[in-house]
Order: C-alpha cells, then sequence, then structure tokens
C-alpha cells in the first residue's frame, strides 16, 4: 500500500479526486493542515462519490506533526516528494510498497527547505517548459500509478469477466 501526502490541498475538487483514486488503489491517504476547506465540503465529496467508505485517511495539524507521527514508519519506507522543481523524473525512481509520495498545495507545492533537504529525493513529471505545472489530481494519479506499475499492481483487480 502506497501512502499520497497532501500538504496543505487548496481545492476540495482536487482533494475529491485524489481521495477516490487513493480509494481504488488502495492507497492511504494523509492530508495536513491547515486546508482552505473542511473535508465535510460538499465539493470534496461530490468529486469523490460514493469511495469514502474504502478510503484509508489520516489528518494532521501541520506537516511537523505528519513527520513526528511517522517518524518510525520512516525508518523503513521512502519519502518521495513531488515538484515541479525536481531533479528526478518520477518514473525513473525505484518505488517500494509502503512509500510516502508527498504533494504540496495547488498555489505554491512543497516548502522550498523541504525541498533543499531532500534534493535526492524530489520527482517531477516533464512537461513543456512554459507550463507551470499539471492539476494536482492529474500529478498525483500519474505517480501513483508508476509507482503500482513498478509493484506489479499487487493487490489491484487486473482483469475483468465484464466483457466476456
Amino acid at each position: 500500500m502506497f501512502n499520497i501526502v497532501l500538504v496543505e490541498p487548496e481545492i476540495p475538487q482536487n482533494t475529491g479526486n485524489i481521495a477516490r483514486t487513493c480509494a481504488a488503489t488502495g492507497a492511504r491517504l494523509h492530508l495536513v493542515e491547515p486546508m482552505a476547506f473542511k473535508v465535510d465540503d460538499a465539493k470534496l465529496k461530490r468529486a469523490g462519490l460514493d469511495y469514502w467508505y474504502l478510503l484509508d485517511i489520516t489528518y494532521y495539524s501541520s506537516l511537523d506533526d505528519f513527520f513526528d507521527k511517522n517518524r518510525e514508519e520512516f525508518l523503513h519506507k521512502s519519502l518521495w516528494y513531488a515538484t515541479t522543481k525536481g531533479g528526478n523524473v518520477y518514473s525513473d525512481v525505484t518505488y517500494r510498497d509502503g512509500d510516502y509520495i508527498l504533494f504540496g498545495k495547488e498555489t505554491k507545492g512543497l516548502p522550498e527547505p523541504l525541498l533543499y533537504k531532500n534534493l535526492e529525493r524530489c520527482i517531477r513529471i516533464p512537461m513543456i517548459s512554459d507550463a507551470r505545472s499539471l492539476n494536482l489530481s492529474n500529478s498525483a494519479a500519474i505517480v501513483l500509478y508508476e509507482a503500482l506499475r513498478q509493484t506489479g499492481f499487487s493487490s489491484l483487480l487486473k482483469s475483468s469477466d465484464y466483457l466476456k
């Protein structure tokens, strides 16, 4: 199971879409406050549709709270920092089951001091030079599915009898 971490998300629809992606893949979602919306926001719930019961979600009061509460876990798992400033292409790194993938707020990304302390763990989705960034929910899906692909989509349904 992978861990998707949203640091100070601002747009409820993005968080709802990411929640749905996490629910459908068995990924754990971590939400780091402050958030620009309440989790009972109708736009958030609508974007996540009826998948909320499938979601494993944890809330943190701050980024420091997130790191403090997961310190022991980080001894055995890798943390990846998704950023437009990253030097590693997201598909060129090796993900392992249980890794954490952090995404920053839509308008500013992750805090730069955090990125500078973890340059070797900063990942980027390639795009043209004139583009600032991709949509947060699209970025989370792209990186999560690459991590899942690398680990063989373990525990995910890979085929269906529906069209047979």
